[in-house]
């Protein structure tokens, strides 16, 4: 049951379990100073068992932050935005403008166009899909929350129990198939804003490729690798994968799968996995009158499926 503080494997660190099947509070951590090698590894050993770790008044600078993500891998960037005319109001390229605020800090007005772009992400995706080179570890950080009970809970959904409680002719089925799925920015975007993106054509935009049914390596529990951006299944109709996207993508975001886990504090740190959780922004986290500055660090995947079925090529979208 959540709440259960669990030490059976970590002797350095404190974990609280969150929920059933996944998501855990760490604490018993200096962050103040480098973490030792044998504290990171029990950290590294949690986020492969839970998924989600939040760690409670972590981290309070922008450097720190960069300096912890780097501990998991090599940390995506923002240059390719920088280059083509995006404003960086942080001091490290390797931070993500996830707040609700504009390039100079001010409250984004809900009807901008960068505001409708966002409200893709308040639906359960996994971050860069899309991108040949997917993403790894997040590391959301919360720098100036909005006051309590004024939305912004960040959701998770855990995609390897979801595969665990499939029915088993159809676990063989999926297996059999092998399917590969196309994933694409603007089909979440048009998803999250209809109206807005109502001439938008996701088929006329790059897509990536991905297996559908994946082993997640760091624990080796199989996972359906499903979000927000998929598109369709390569081989099917648009229907077809459709009826199967929709059905699995129903599945894993059922209450017994999912988690809100609330921001207590400013320098709070909430970590997942992509490759075995999805995500989404909740409780109207882009919209409203108080700001909410939020910045998210990204590891990209070290797996041997981190390419996909994708080209090595440095092609990055979705830093509107």
């Amino acid at each position: 049951m959540p709440g259960v503080i669990n030490q059976s494997e970590f002797s350095l660190i404190k974990v609280k379990e969150l929920h059933p099947t996944f998501a855990a509070e760490v604490s018993g951590i200096d962050f103040s100073k480098d973490i030792p090698d044998d504290v990171f590894a029990e950290i590294y050993a949690a986020a492969a068992k839970y998924g989600v770790l939040a760690f409670r008044n972590a981290i309070y600078d922008d450097h720190a932050h960069v300096a912890f993500s780097a501990r998991f891998g090599e940390l995506d960037d923002i240059k390719p935005y920088i280059a083509a005319g995006r404003k960086n109001r942080f001091a490290c390229d390797q931070l993500f403008d996830v707040s609700n605020m504009d390039d100079d800090g001010n409250l984004l007005a809900n009807d901008t166009p960068r505001a409708h772009a966002k409200k893709g992400n308040g639906l359960f995706h996994v971050d860069s899909s899309f991108n040949p080179r997917r993403a790894g570890y997040s590391l959301l950080r919360a720098v100036e929350l909005p006051p309590p009970n004024t939305g912004g809970e960040t959701e998770y959904a855990d995609t390897r129990a979801a595969w665990d409680d499939l029915d088993e002719d159809f676990k063989q089925e999926l297996l059999e198939k092998d399917y590969i799925v196309h994933h694409c920015l603007w089909q979440s975007r048009k998803a999250g804003s209809p109206e807005f993106y109502k001439d938008i054509k996701p088929e006329e935009y790059p897509m990536s490729r991905h297996k559908l049914i994946q082993t997640h390596e760091p624990s080796g529990r199989k996972n359906i690798y499903i979000a927000a951006h998929a598109h369709h299944i390569e081989g099917l109709s648009y229907e077809e994968s459709r009826a199967i996207l929709d059905k699995l993508y129903k599945h894993s975001c059922q209450k017994k799968y999912t988690i809100s886990v609330p921001w207590e504090n400013n320098g709070d740190v909430v970590l997942w996995d992509n490759t075995c959780v999805m995500h989404r922004a909740a409780g109207g986290s882009y919209a409203g009158k108080y700001k909410r500055d939020m910045r998210r660090a990204t590891v990209h995947d070290m797996s041997s499926t981190a390419w996909g079925l994708n080209p090595h090529v440095d092609t990055r979208q979705g830093f509107p």
